[in-house]
């Protein structure tokens, strides 16, 4: 009898897992994707969108395309996760796991920022970003900022991009004297682990007149008096806001018993969760990367590769290591790239000077992973 493998969301870790079992396992894999969503979309996508670089629809890609040996996917919402049972209740069915592997993202909560829905805008989602492609060609003079809500955040750079975006989509329509950007970050700069990196940046924001506030959360908004309260009680005057919202655990899974400290505890060499045959990869857990797609990448690998040697019977495999590269857009349609190793000691990375082509090299990540996982060329 093959070994039942539930993978729980589809994201960059679910999606890498089931491809990486199914291309070694063929038919004898028995594994079970479920995610609630009927599509996945990069999050580099939403920046596409907000700047109306992009449609939604176009950007979107069909968990209903993936055509994979061993692998089903079913669209379902979980209600209840047992893992000392390895049991997932959905609003479709049960499903009995002998390895389940818990990689559900992490959700938003706009609403822990007094002012933030009433007075300012999200653009993580994909419903924010949709409604910022109305809101910014009406933005035509004042201040914006750019500010982080709580740690931890998905993808450090973001907020970063999104300035000098912004930069560019105001020269273009001709308006950008007329407004000034500031970025409200956590960091004393922007990528800690990258002195290298932070420097482009901020050397990027020098050249384009962009405010940078380092050390510092955006705590809430008045929308009354069109200010934005920080931290330390200090205010700033906005007319655009641009929020990147609290994060944590999908509900279902806060409700599961897994997580501490608000999310999902592991081992920082396997993945493992305290539940035997229960791993956890991506934004869910608090390995201490990033909470960033090509970091669940790399731990879907990790997890996938335990597995198969679980199922072959053969030995140890190499320990998760928290190595990535993130694509960080410049604007000028140029972009840079950082590399991080996270678990080998200190935090390193190493910076690539943004250029056209690696403007190119982003476009063929995205490209890779279409093909590897939906098939699409």
């Amino acid at each position: 009898m093959s070994t039942r493998v539930v993978v729980l969301g589809a994201g960059f870790g679910g999606l890498e897992l089931s491809s990486f079992l199914s291309e070694k396992l063929g038919d004898s894999l028995d594994l079970t994707l479920i995610d609630k969503n009927d599509s996945f979309m990069f999050g580099f996508s939403k920046l596409d969108i907000m700047f109306g670089r992009q449609n939604p629809d176009a950007v979107r890609l069909y968990y209903r395309d993936i055509v994979k040996p061993g692998v089903r996917f079913r669209q379902e919402t979980i209600t209840s996760i047992d893992p000392e049972k390895r049991m997932v209740i959905t609003d479709g069915g049960t499903y009995q796991a002998d390895i389940l592997v818990i990689a559900l993202g992490a959700d938003y909560d706009p609403a822990y920022t007094p002012g933030l829905q009433e007075g300012g805008n999200e653009f993580y989602s994909i419903a924010g970003a949709t409604r910022l492609r109305d809101v910014l060609p009406t933005f035509t003079k004042g201040r914006a900022i750019i500010g982080i809500t709580s740690t931890p955040f998905k993808c450090p750079p973001a907020p970063s991009e999104t300035a000098l975006l912004l930069h560019d989509f105001l020269t273009a329509r001709g308006v950008r004297q007329d407004c000034e950007i500031s970025v409200v970050m956590p960091f004393g700069i922007p990528i800690p682990p990258s002195p290298a990196t932070s420097q482009g940046i901020l050397s990027a924001f020098a050249e384009r007149n962009i405010i940078y506030v380092p050390d510092r959360l955006v705590r809430a908004l008045d929308p009354a008096r069109k200010v934005v309260i920080l931290d330390n009680q200090q205010e700033m005057p906005y007319d655009l806001f641009l929020g990147i919202p609290k994060h944590c655990v999908p509900a279902v899974v806060a409700e599961s018993g897994l997580t501490e400290d608000g999310w999902i505890p592991v081992n920082t060499k396997t993945l493992k969760t305290r539940f035997p045959g229960v791993y956890a990869i991506g934004d869910v857990n608090s390995v201490g990367t990033p909470k960033a797609g090509v970091f669940a990448e790399g731990a879907a690998r990790t997890v996938a590769a335990d597995i198969l040697a679980q199922v072959q019977g053969s030995g140890e495999t190499p320990a998760y290591r928290g190595i990535g590269a993130c694509y960080i857009e410049f604007g000028g349609e140029r972009v840079g790239r950082v590399e991080v190793e996270f678990l080998a000691g200190p935090p390193t990375g190493t910076f690539t000077e943004p250029s056209q082509s690696l403007m190119a090299e982003k476009d063929a990540f995205g490209a890779t992973r279409r093909a590897r996982w939906f098939g699409k060329s």
